[in-house]
């Protein structure tokens, strides 16, 4: 019978298991707490910590007048965790689905698609399951990538945060499925109203050009990377980007922000805006003059420039063909030169306009005037003890003053005057006009073109660069060559940006006129820019530039393409840049056109036909729009007459 006592030996075996039960937990706690605990607390810190990304907003690029070029609007990227959905909000679907405009079957299919098909291993069977089982999980989605492929549609798997299986073989969840990428903010505030829990979104800055292809060589654009890749995005992409801001805290088990926690926090700076010389009105009027060409002649490729020649800021810059910044994405591999900015990337011989070049220098250096006479009719001169033959010209020319020679476009007295300067002289000079090196234009691309160090010239070359061959220069290069003679004798630095202001819109810095170099002096410069005033009257080479009531200074050329290694007859670069009013320059203008022969008045693309009439109604429709007033009480303007072709010719 009992004693209704336990035995000793059961008490002891009782207290022997309990102190080693509790003497086993002390041990772990003092592992944990004390041997472990460096590693524990960084396994933890790691776990818990949390690092969350305030992305700055790029800055915008606006015109002169504060017209916006470039933005950066607020979107939001929405997503969906299908694990964290509630069979509740069930009956919120359809109206979920009409916010993000989506087909309510396309949203239904994102929802309860849990799995992604494939497994890791091959042959096995997807283990998706049926809307039937649907289930419901309150994990939130792990962190949503931060750039967009805009080019996926909704749902698609490579906008997919993919949470693996217990093992290889196991199917993957799917913790995050995007359903659309481009939500405002004014639509999403509609959608949180919803409380459809399991959907998030993720907010993003969307760069935006509100004029599509306007000026779009000079802006270029922001890829879907974030990466700024051409033109003023590129150049001024240190003031535009911003510096993103971050803060430091804990999140709880479920992923949530602890606030509470908060340690540390540098908050977004935003880009600055870009302010550019660039006048919207002169722009569009520029593509619109450059897609009358296009439709008319049928180019290889067409430049536009226009500029206050006395400051260096370009105020339209334009190339055909173009594209669309919204939509660069969408050309063709095989059209890619487009995207390239021709004006300041190409080269070209400049021809007959490069003669304002030795007419300055030799009036420089004093070995010519206006009214020094040259034959005209020559085939060769004695240069250096040697006679060397003169460049043809397509009708015959006699005798002609050096103003009669820039009106005319005479390539035998251009020579001429190149001989007299001799090969370094000219060369200095070429330089000094800004041929043969970059002018520092802000759009990156620019090439300096092609002048060789007089001293590997060839025998010929004296008498061949004064009309323009053997040169070769952008677009840009030429039209401040001109502007030097505009610019009473300086070379001044092609300006684009006008000033950068910060996010509060206030001035941090202003860009000024430039200089780069004087390349002849101020009473020089004025003598060519009054030779030049013949090439728009009647008697030469382009009556067709002439703008009623106003005195237009400016130069033709025509030039032979090299084609295969030779000059071809059938292949030109037509062009015309000038300026007015000629004796107070206000408007300097570039029309170089490439190739325009098959549509050209007797299949010759001559600068007086294609260049000039483009030269003229830009000069017109820009009077108003720059308040442009004569420099003299307008004189009756002569009748335009149709252009002596054959005075033309090579030029």
């Amino acid at each position: 019978m009992s004693k209704g006592y336990a035995s000793n030996y059961r008490i002891v075996l009782l207290a022997t298991g309990l102190f080693v039960c509790f003497g086993a937990l002390g041990a772990r706690l003092f592992w944990l707490h004390v041997v472990d605990r460096d590693d524990l607390l960084k396994t933890i810190a790691r776990a818990r910590q949390n690092l969350i990304r305030e992305t700055a907003r790029r800055g915008d690029i606006r015109d002169a007048r504060g017209g916006i070029l470039a933005t950066s609007s607020s979107l939001l990227k929405v997503g969906v965790d299908p694990f964290a959905l509630r069979a509740t909000d069930e009956n919120k679907w359809p109206e979920l689905a009409k916010l993000l405009e989506l087909r309510e079957s396309e949203l239904r299919r994102i929802f309860l698609k849990q799995y992604r098909e494939e497994v890791a291993s091959p042959g096995a069977a997807p283990a998706s399951p049926s809307p039937a089982a649907f289930t419901v999980n309150l994990n939130l989605p792990l962190s949503v990538p931060a750039t967009a492929n805009s080019s996926a549609p909704a749902g698609e798997e490579d906008e997919t945060v993919l949470e693996a299986g217990a093992n290889e073989t196991a199917p993957k969840k799917i913790r995050w499925a995007v359903l659309r990428r481009d939500v405002s903010e004014k639509t999403y505030a509609e959608i949180d109203k919803l409380r459809v829990k399991g959907v998030y979104a993720e907010r993003y800055y969307h760069r935006s050009y509100p004029n599509n292809q306007l000026a779009a060589h000079l802006l270029g654009f922001v890829n879907r990377e974030g990466d700024a890749t051409s033109g003023i995005e590129a150049e001024a992409d240190f003031y535009l980007r911003g510096q993103d801001g971050w803060r430091v805290g804990e999140r709880d088990g479920r992923g949530g922000e602890l606030p509470q926690f908060l340690t540390r926090q540098i908050p977004a700076a935003h880009g600055y805006s870009v302010t550019l010389s660039i006048d919207l009105i002169v722009q569009d009027i520029v593509e619109q003059e450059l897609a009358l060409i296009a439709e008319r002649y049928e180019p290889l490729k067409a430049s536009i420039i226009v500029s206050d020649p006395r400051t260096g800021f370009i105020l339209g810059l334009a190339n055909t063909p173009t594209f669309n910044l919204n939509q660069y994405y969408k050309v063709p591999k095989d059209e890619m030169e487009r995207m390239k900015n021709a004006a300041v990337a190409d080269i070209y011989e400049p021809g007959s306009v490069f003669k304002i070049v030795p007419v300055a220098a030799g009036l420089e250096e004093r070995v010519i005037k206006p009214d020094t006479i040259f034959n005209c009719a020559l085939d060769k001169v004695m240069h250096r003890g040697a006679l060397r033959s003169l460049p043809a010209e397509d009708h015959y020319m006699g005798d002609l003053t050096v103003s009669e020679i820039i009106s005319h476009s005479s390539n035998k007295g251009a020579a001429q005057i190149g001989v007299l300067l001799g090969e370094e002289r000219l060369y200095q000079y070429a330089r000094a006009f800004g041929f043969g090196g970059k002018l520092g234009f802000p759009v990156g691309g620019e090439v300096p073109g092609i002048l060789h160090p007089y001293r590997k010239w060839s025998a010929v070359d004296i008498t061949r660069i004064p009309m323009g061959h053997t040169v070769s220069s952008t677009v840009l290069q030429m039209h401040q060559a001109m502007c030097v003679i505009a610019a009473d004798g300086v070379l001044l630095r092609p300006q684009l940006i006008s000033e950068i202001r910060d996010a509060s819109n206030d001035t941090v810095f202003r860009y000024d006129r430039a200089v780069i170099s004087r390349a002849v002096s101020v009473q020089t410069a004025r003598t060519v820019a009054t030779m030049l005033m013949g090439v728009a009257r009647v008697g030469g080479t382009a009556p067709e530039a002439a703008i009623e009531g106003y005195d237009v200074a400016g130069k033709t050329g025509t030039t032979q393409k090299l084609i295969d290694g030779k000059y071809s007859s059938r292949h030109h670069i037509a062009s015309f840049v000038g300026f007015f009013p000629a004796l107070k320059p206000q408007i300097a203008i570039s029309v170089v056109v490439d190739d325009a022969d098959h549509r050209a008045p007797n299949g010759i693309a001559y600068g007086a036909k294609i260049a000039a009439p483009s030269f003229k109604r830009i000069g017109e429709r820009l009077i108003s729009v720059r308040n442009i007033q004569p420099a003299v009480p307008p004189a009756p303007a002569p009748a335009v007459i149709a252009a002596n072709t054959s005075a033309e010719g090579h030029r």
